[in-house]
């Protein structure tokens, strides 16, 4: 992997990209297209062997844990503050708000 780009090459991306950039952008874009490639390159070349490959870094998350049955609002509880509360059905109701 090379890590020099020359300015045709950037130019060529901004024509694909459809960007319009003067000559000092070309240059500077050049620049840091290299330092990205050589970046690359440079990765590339860590030895891991031995490293099992991940898909994440972080193996467990909170909803990976157990579901517990806990205690939850008693449902007069949960009703009581609702303005217009059905307690022998279990809801309340809310203005229609589709047509």
């Amino acid at each position: 992997m090379s890590g020099q780009f020359s300015s045709t090459e950037v130019e060529a991306i901004a024509v694909l990209a459809r960007l319009e950039l003067d000559p000092s952008e070309v240059e500077l874009f050049a620049r840091q297209l290299g330092d990205i490639l050589a970046y690359a390159d440079q990765v590339q070349q860590i030895d891991t062997a031995g490293v099992p490959p991940t898909a994440h870094v972080v193996t467990r998350h909170r909803a990976d844990r157990p579901d517990e049955v806990v205690p939850s609002l008693d449902l007069h509880d949960a009703l009581a503050n609702a303005p217009d509360a059905a307690l022998d059905a279990g809801f309340f109701k809310v203005p229609r708000v589709i047509g």
